[in-house]
């Protein structure tokens, strides 16, 4: 171990090192998806469902690359127009002759392969850019049957985007507002003050930041804002959205339909083709809902849709899709667009469904009065699914949606857990376990599996599905005695609350996602001591115990591997789940007695490294009472819309400095210097061969992810590519 004496050795801060984190690793993870015995289940009709909504989704999907860089479409067409003519292993030799290694050939691929996981060149996970790692790309571009084919294509394709695929400028190293990094939900020219402006806007009008882009322009001195809602239609004949021009107080504010309209009208043909499948009125009523949604702009009908979808319990064929989860807008307001389709995995659902049972005796052990937590629990579908399509940026292992607070409070909500996802994504060798002891490594291996399937239960049933907002609506009704419910952090009537049009993203805004990652984490945490929630889970006697401590010891080393999505130049986070599980680290660090020892020292590779360590006869104890008292202070500030105490609370916690007993800034220095890539996926795709629906799947390699998005639009892949460069032309000025 090492004394302060020797902090010059340990922190290593070389170019390569630098350089490293923006490049994929050619030896990065690659998995195929399993779903083929659970399409093959599915009947017919159920086929021809899953398989429609499917390629609504991948369509759909497309839009991302549109919301993540300026250059994301352009380099997704080159790509596809290079792989089109010519196969992963056909261009090999296009690769040889153009002088490249065959390490260099890998990294393209690899480059590739990251490109359409990631659905544009900065990380789904962390938000960091990442570049090619070889420096022909070029010649290998010249040399390809796709440029002999199209050389003025192909020149000017490579012309828009070989600035910006290597660019490591500091505002284009990760995704950003203003100064602190890109974002193609806002121009280029917007701050993080026109964004506060805009939701005022938004607010004022009772409009939904979701499905929306923001672009600003000047003239004549005075600030004209263009809010652009994604639909099929365009013009301003609606109904169901508040199209045209308005004053609002010193600027103009223009609200336009029609962003990604090309996209959205495919969206919208391939949910009405999915709905002559449907099982039931529940099913058609949701596609018709959503179609209304992505014709006309209209997030209401999005909510409509989502109430049906609700009260669709227990389908063979599960899906969700639109604008749904906003961790990538810098501002913390605008949807990100996915969509999936799965097939639901019985035996791992049945377990859920004792969970969800439980769940009315569980909510009152939380560490808050009942006042502060919903008047009735809504029991929600949990289901284990086996995912067939995950269109967007990335695959998550569960998810706890609508998003629409007003819809979770007083209507419910759906769980899922993604079990094939699971099943390939945590799957961990014990050489390239970082900063855990060797006797705790084995354990860890052996239990991270059942404990994370606790823990993602617990986080999506009772964390997410959790917890009261105080809320005065338009009319001036509270749904809470305003004279009777006391704040137990002060014993005080509590005298903050939502108001009107109001919501958790819109006022907590750039904190809304993380701090409701970090409480429904802690939520995770604090029940799992509970031993009917592991009996549930067929964990009992010292199985139990184990699945608890490697419970544990999961999070409070997930907040020190959350120190490599933290950028110290702009002192910000780029993912919200692990700067959630830094600030739990640091509250259990904070707990002291020893539960969690945290240690710099020099590996066995003469590199810096640490260790991590948690005693588990203080889990129930000291570690218990730090989650309840931190989890309460959550949820009271969560309640009660008090932004001021939340966000001191949380940005405290958040910080990452120097100072104190532990040096975070050079532990983030030795986070990198050992992180491990993250895992991408391959999917399978669907075709329609003689009145079936038959199922292509694809090897788990950069080759075999790059082949399944080039057989992924096989009747209109032009057309598509053309209209996406056409949506990246009109706005290419916006990022000057």
């Amino acid at each position: 171990y090492w004394g302060p004496e020797a902090e010059e050795q340990l922190t290593p801060r070389t170019t390569e090192m630098v350089d490293s984190q923006y490049y994929l690793p050619n030896d990065i993870g690659i998995s195929a998806l399993d779903c083929r015995e659970a399409f093959r289940l599915l009947s017919p009709k159920e086929q021809m469902y899953a398989h429609y909504l499917s390629r609504a989704s991948w369509y759909g999907g497309l839009i991302v690359l549109i919301q993540t860089s300026p250059e994301s479409a352009n380099i997704y067409v080159l790509l596809q127009k290079m792989f089109r003519a010519q196969a992963p292993q056909q261009l090999e030799a296009a690769a040889t002759a153009a002088g490249l290694s065959a390490e260099e050939y890998q990294a393209f691929l690899v480059y590739a392969a990251g490109l359409y996981a990631n659905m544009g060149n900065y990380k789904s996970f962390g938000d960091t850019k990442f570049i090619p790692n070889l420096p022909k790309f070029k010649a290998l571009v010249w040399e390809s049957l796709a440029f002999k084919q199209s050389p003025g294509d192909m020149e000017a394709l490579w012309g828009c985007c070989s600035e910006s695929l290597y660019s490591l400028e500091d505002k284009q190293k990760q995704l950003g507002l203003g100064e602190k990094g890109i974002s193609a939900y806002f121009s280029g020219n917007c701050c993080l003050e026109d964004a506060e402006f805009a939701q005022k806007f938004l607010d004022s009008k009772n409009l939904s930041a979701y499905n929306t882009r923001l672009f600003k322009t000047e003239i004549d001195g005075k600030r004209c804002y263009e809010v652009r809602l994604a639909s099929a239609e365009k013009g301003e004949n609606t109904d169901e959205v508040c199209c045209g021009k308005h004053e609002f107080e010193d600027a103009v504010f223009s609200v336009k339909r029609g962003d990604y309209a090309f996209l959205m009208e495919k969206v919208c043909q391939n949910l009405e083709k999915a709905k002559d499948y449907a099982a039931n009125d529940n099913q058609k009523r949701m596609l018709e809902e959503y179609s209304r949604s992505f014709t006309c702009g209209s997030v209401e009908a999005h909510k409509e849709g989502s109430r049906y979808w609700i009260k669709d319990k227990g389908p063979i064929v599960e899906s969700y899709i639109g604008f749904i989860e906003s961790y990538r807008d810098p501002f913390g307001s605008r949807g990100e667009f996915e969509g999936f389709v799965a097939v639901v995995n019985k035996a791992m659902s049945a377990r859920f469904a004792q969970l969800v049972s439980s769940a009315e005796d569980l909510l009152p052990e939380l560490p808050w009065p009942p006042a502060f937590e919903k008047d009735r629990f809504l029991k929600p579908d949990f289901t284990s699914l086996d995912v067939l399509t995950f269109a967007g940026s990335g695959i998550p292992a569960g998810i706890n949606i609508p998003n629409y607070d007003d819809i979770r409070q007083t209507e419910g909500f759906k769980n899922v857990s993604l079990g094939n996802v699971l099943a390939v994504a945590y799957a961990t060798q014990k050489d390239k376990l970082t900063f855990l002891e060797e006797n705790d490594k084995d354990l860890y291996i052996k239990w991270k599996g059942p404990s994370f399937e606790v823990q993602v239960g617990l986080h999506e049933l009772l964390g997410h599905g959790s917890g009261k907002l105080f809320v005065q609506d338009d009319k001036g009704k509270f749904n809470f005695d305003q004279t009777a419910v006391r704040n137990p952090e002060t014993g005080e009537l509590i005298s903050s609350w939502y108001k009107g049009s109001e919501t958790w993203d819109s006022k907590f805004s750039t904190i809304a996602s993380s701090y409701e990652e970090c409480r429904a984490e802690c939520v995770g945490l604090y029940l799992c001591l509970n031993k009917e929630v592991l009996r549930i889970f067929g964990n009992e006697g010292g199985d139990a115990e184990e699945v608890v401590y490697v419970n544990w010891l999961n999070m409070v080393r997930a907040g020190l591997l959350g120190l490599e999505f933290y950028t110290p130049e702009s002192k910000s986070w780029r993912q919200a789940h692990m700067q959630a599980r830094f600030v739990i680290l640091r509250v259990l660090l904070e707990a002291g007695e020893g539960l969690v020892g945290l240690k710099e020292c020099m590996g066995a590779d003469g590199r810096s490294d640490a260790v991590i360590t948690l005693d588990r006869s203080k889990i129930y104890t000291v570690g218990k009472s730090a989650i309840q008292r931190f989890l309460c202070k959550l949820q009271v500030h969560k309640s009660t819309a008090d932004v001021e105490g939340g966000r001191a609370l949380y940005e405290g916690y958040s910080a990452v400095t120097a100072d104190g007993t532990h040096n975070f800034l050079r532990l983030r220095e030795t986070v990198l210097l050992r992180k491990e890539a993250r895992k991408m996926f391959v999917q399978a795709n669907t075709y329609i061969k003689d009145d079936a629906v038959e199922l292509v799947e694809y090897e788990g390699s950069a080759a075999g992810l790059i082949q399944s998005f080039v057989e992924r639009f096989p009747d209109d892949a032009e057309k598509v590519e053309a209209q996406l460069l056409e949506m990246t032309c009109m706005d290419s000025s916006c990022w000057c």
